[in-house]
């Protein structure tokens, strides 16, 4: 991240307060760094056992974005830390996320830059590998992004797909919008009903990845479960149809749905 310019002005580690990683300070609490530095992100890379505190620790500093990179987070730890930081005007981003770029601009979290370059398309993903895999066939294509962010592949996230893009419809920067989404909730169905009342007006190309999962089984990421016909790859790609969004059969189709 260091490498790549976000400008990252602390660290914390109860127990290290007063060391140094790459010459950036390490602080044994939010507080005692908030006190000495200005920020507006944190980006927790805490173990699951811890990171539900660390979650708590942020938002009670005043920090207003909180990217959740880590794994494993019991789902009613978290379902409790969203409630928290929305009561007090904070965003999670996460968990079990790979972060947020800004290509050429700031990384925070795990994406490999190579993967980006500055453009005008927004991409919203659930899943982590397809996030950058798909930045780089449009990269590849001569099309950048704004911003990607990779939004958690758990059952209960901080900030959705359809948030997500509401926030891109009104982005200036941003002209067309990628969602890349998988099996598992409704936030595909969501998305697709709320574009089809016009909440959003930028055009969306969808992509649904979990086609060949077998019913009723995890897959991979905790919230790629279908349960009762709810969530189901058909399921979602009959709401995009219906909302008029072209989708992808391949991540290679996107680039062209994206040209034509």
């Amino acid at each position: 991240m260091l490498k790549y310019g976000t400008k990252i002005v602390a660290g914390v580690t109860p127990g290290k307060g007063g060391t140094q990683v790459n010459n950036v300070p390490v602080y044994d609490t939010v507080k005692d760094a908030m006190k000495e530095h200005e920020a507006d992100t944190s980006i927790i890379f805490v173990p699951a056992r811890y990171a539900v505190d660390a979650i708590y620790e942020a938002v009670d500093a005043g920090i207003k974005l909180i990217v959740t990179i880590t794994e494993h987070i019991p789902v009613l730890d978290m379902a409790r830390a969203i409630k928290y930081a929305k009561a007090r005007g904070a965003r999670i981003i996460g968990p079990n996320c790979p972060g947020i770029i800004a290509p050429e601009e700031s990384l925070v979290g795990i994406l490999p830059a190579r993967a980006f370059k500055k453009g005008k398309i927004g991409i919203v993903s659930r899943s982590g590998t397809l996030t950058y895999e798909v930045s780089e066939l449009l990269k590849n294509s001569g099309m950048g992004q704004s911003t990607v962010i990779g939004i958690g592949g758990d059952p209960i996230i901080g900030t959705s797909t359809l948030e997500v893009a509401k926030m891109f419809d009104q982005d200036p920067e941003t002209e067309k919008i990628v969602v890349i989404g998988e099996i598992g909730g409704t936030m595909e169905e969501r998305l697709a009903e709320a574009y089809k009342r016009g909440e959003i007006k930028k055009p969306i190309i969808a992509y649904i990845a979990g086609m060949t999962a077998p019913r009723e089984k995890r897959m991979g990421h905790a919230g790629a479960v279908v349960y009762m016909g709810m969530g189901t790859f058909e399921s979602k790609i009959r709401a995009f149809k219906e909302a008029g969004i072209p989708i992808a059969n391949t991540p290679y189709d996107i680039p062209k749905l994206l040209l034509s």
